[in-house]
């Protein structure tokens, strides 16, 4: 197998979402030879997704789209090499970033002398028996197939979690003309007034939200509170849904789709650590949702913070101060608002109380009852549980269910605080699991005409 051929850059940007891109554009400003690379087949990442060729625009909130326009701009304007369908696989011992080019179906290496990763957030999903199955997604998903395709999903549809994504979303399907059959939400926002008004501080959010919920209000969309969505069946053609309330009472409500969202954590799995460089490998600084999960304010801001930081590092000099530092304090204030805002109240959900028969690992189809049968071991460590039982090895690599995994190991041992989630995921490459065929390939050598291999 031969060797990748390798480019060269001074700065790597890995996610072209909104953190990467404004950190792109930054670093591109001061001569600085920029490279970003993006698993989709455009930039603009999960907020900014942009419509698959001769698809209608979903359209966004008038910031959103505001923002967009700006970075787009800038990034037409600048010096930047743009590589996309290319899924980030890890650093190796040499100070090698590595890809799986999709399109081409080969491994290519980059060498730079900073990464900026900006590799965005992930959605948490709480087991719930039923979740598996087919017709149910999460709400970033559903939204972002809405904004790559500019079409609703026919039929009636059920938004159940926890945050105000549930919400946007509802309202995103009104706006397009299926209004959903109800929003299930396990907090009650509207029992915290103190939180409610801080977000006065923050008008831009408070105004967002008042124009979603007026929206569902006008469309008559149930907003049921203080409830949770706890399993899910299939009868012919329909899912059913069990809904708790904060009383203890059961409905079930007869679906098409069901989309599930429980927040919102940084995509974090697998990424090394940020720090200054050592030995031959590259200076590594996280930017945006996978440092800090804060939205896509802070994430233009944190991916200018981490631009100024790289610039310092390689140049020499101290680090630029534009305010970027202060608007991603201000986020941080925002967001722990919405946290107290939708903190849940009815917990049926916990992972501890699920059944045996209750799916925790969809990706190798691993259940609760397993995961309790490898507990009742004497002295499995995380990563033994890990190798025994396969949670955490399927192709999320944990994303969907070490969580709860690791709730459950700290229940069975009686453990107040849950262990640290890397026992279980590692920290070892690939971020992404990657096909034996692109290893195999070979790449053709070719100049690159913007950044000449050196």
């Amino acid at each position: 197998m031969s060797r990748p051929q390798e480019h060269r850059c001074d700065v790597l940007v890995v996610g072209g979402g909104t953190a990467g891109m404004a950190a792109a554009v930054e670093l591109a400003a001061t001569g600085i030879r920029v490279e970003i690379c993006e698993q989709s087949a455009r930039l603009g990442g999960a907020i900014h997704r942009q419509p698959a060729d001769g698809s209608p625009a979903a359209g966004l909130p008038r910031a959103l789209g505001a923002q967009w326009q700006r970075l787009s701009q800038s990034l037409a304007h600048a010096d930047i090499v743009q590589r996309t369908r290319h899924i980030f696989l890890g650093i190796d011992s040499d100070g090698l970033a590595l890809f799986e080019d999709r399109a081409a179906g080969t491994v290519r290496t980059v060498r730079a002398a900073a990464v900026v990763l900006a590799v965005g957030a992930v959605e948490r999903i709480a087991p719930r028996p039923g979740w598996q199955l087919a017709g149910v997604t999460t709400a970033g998903g559903m939204q972002v197939m809405m904004k790559e395709t500019g079409r609703v999903p026919s039929g009636r549809i059920l938004i159940a979690g926890n945050g105000p994504l549930p919400i946007a979303l509802a309202a995103q399907l009104t706006k397009l003309g299926n209004p959903p059959v109800a929003v299930i939400e396990s907090g009650d926002p509207l029992r915290r007034p103190g939180a409610a008004l801080g977000l006065i501080a923050h008008p831009h959010i408070a105004s967002e939200a008042l124009g979603h919920l007026a929206r569902l209000a006008v469309a008559g969309v149930p907003w049921r509170r203080a409830a949770a969505l706890t399993a899910i069946e299939r009868r012919g053609e329909t899912l059913f849904a069990t809904i708790v309330d904060r009383g203890g009472r059961t409905t079930q409500i007869g679906v098409d789709w069901i989309a599930l969202h429980d927040g919102i954590r940084c995509n974090a799995f697998g990424l090394p650590a940020s720090g200054d460089a050592i030995d031959s490998r590259p200076l590594i600084v996280r930017a945006g949702d996978c440092r800090e999960a804060l939205g896509a304010i802070a994430a233009e801001a944190d991916g200018r913070r981490a631009a100024h930081a790289v610039i310092a590092a390689l140049r020499g000099g101290k680090i630029a101060r534009d305010g970027s530092s202060r608007r991603v304090a201000g986020q941080r204030m925002a967001q722990a608002l919405l946290s107290e805002l939708f903190r849940p109240v009815n917990l049926a959900n916990d992972p501890r109380h699920l059944a045996d028969d209750t799916i925790l690992c969809r990706c190798e189809n691993k259940t609760v009852g397993d995961l309790r049968w490898l507990l009742g071991q004497e002295g499995l460590s995380p990563r033994e549980i890990k190798l025994n039982g396969r949670f955490g090895m399927g192709a999320c690599q944990g994303r969907f269910c070490a969580d709860s995994v690791m709730a459950i190991t700290a229940a069975s041992r009686s453990a107040s605080v849950p262990e640290d989630i890397e026992q279980l995921t590692g920290s070892r490459w690939p971020l992404r699991p990657v096909s034996i065929a692109s290893l195999a390939a070979t790449e053709t050598p070719t100049a690159d005409t913007n950044h000449p291999t050196e």
